[in-house]
């Protein structure tokens, strides 16, 4: 047999065994792909179709074409939810990241327990959007709760913050920003990647921590910076369970903690117009799009890779 004939033979051997890795690999996905048609797929085309809809779970949907999404425009509410989202997700995520930022780097001067500590900082994003941690936010917050009651030591009056209309977003944005655990692991593993050598050569080049930190650190941080920016952007635009828990799923006090995912729920839950929560829903979908959108297209001039 020729040397041709052998490298052709091998080279079909080698196309069938493909073909039959290719079978079984599309027997084993095919479980996947039914799920994402079933659970991910349909659910999303299903609620893009009632959002041109007059639906309420009892009666057949109606088509109203797009009188739904011309109706959030005149409901004072739905004003009111996109204002208090606003205003929670574009101050409170970057406090968050600020803080997670400054702890990842004291936690990266080699701490000893450093591992301890990385556990322990991390606990509070597993568990701050749980309802156990909402109702303990509510405690603390309450009019007889432990921060009146250290305000109290002090001989200072202290409010009942979460009832009170220009206290209670803030201590929402507060609990976000005590969840910092996950960006400041993700924060201190982009700092163990920069060559401690760009700091050496600054040092002796005279350069201050400060000039460092602008210099060196948030450049070459700064695909992580984007990367944790963008996901707690959206987890903020996606907050639902904390200001359910706080203010009894009313939105209160005087609608100051209605999130948008809020209204959503009572206008789907609870009025049950499932038409104007689907409408609503496909609404935050571009919202979101549109700000991760606008993050990507600035992150040109400020994202710097490191070839």
């Amino acid at each position: 047999m020729s040397v041709m004939q052998e490298v052709a033979k091998t080279r079909g051997a080698s196309r069938e065994t493909r073909k039959g890795d290719g079978k079984a690999a599309a027997i084993f996905l095919a479980p996947w792909f039914v799920g994402l048609g079933l659970i991910t797929a349909f659910p999303l085309l299903a609620s893009l179709y009632l959002s041109f809809t007059d639906y309420s779970l009892l009666e057949s949907p109606s088509w109203i074409g797009i009188e739904n999404y011309q109706r959030m425009f005149d409901d004072p509410r739905w004003m009111q939810s996109l204002s208090v989202t606003l205003r929670y997700v574009l101050i409170s995520v970057p406090l968050q990241l600020m803080a997670a930022l400054g702890l990842a780097m004291v936690l990266d001067r080699g701490l000893r327990g450093l591992a301890i500590y990385r556990s322990v900082y991390y606990l509070p994003s597993l568990l701050g959007s749980s309802v156990a941690i909402a109702l303990l936010w509510r405690q603390v917050f309450g009019a007889d709760g432990l921060v009146n009651q250290v305000l109290a030591y002090f001989g200072i009056e202290g409010y009942g913050w979460v009832s009170h209309p220009d206290y209670a977003l803030g201590t929402l944005m507060v609990l976000n920003v005590w969840t910092f655990g996950a960006p400041m692991i993700i924060f201190l593993a982009g700092l163990r990647q920069i060559p401690a050598m760009y700091y050496e050569a600054a040092s002796i080049d005279g350069a201050s921590k400060l000039r460092q930190f602008f210099n060196i650190t948030i450049p070459l941080l700064s695909p992580i910076i984007f990367f944790n920016l963008v996901l707690q952007l959206i987890g903020a635009f996606q907050s639902f369970t904390q200001a359910f828990i706080v203010s009894g799923g009313t939105g209160g006090p005087v609608d100051s903690t209605l999130f948008y995912t809020l209204y959503l729920y009572q206008n789907g839950f609870k009025s049950f117009d499932m038409g104007y929560a689907s409408a609503m829903a496909w609404f935050l979908l571009l919202i979101v799009a549109g700000m991760t959108a606008v993050n990507f297209l600035a992150s040109k001039f400020w994202v710097f890779y490191d070839d």
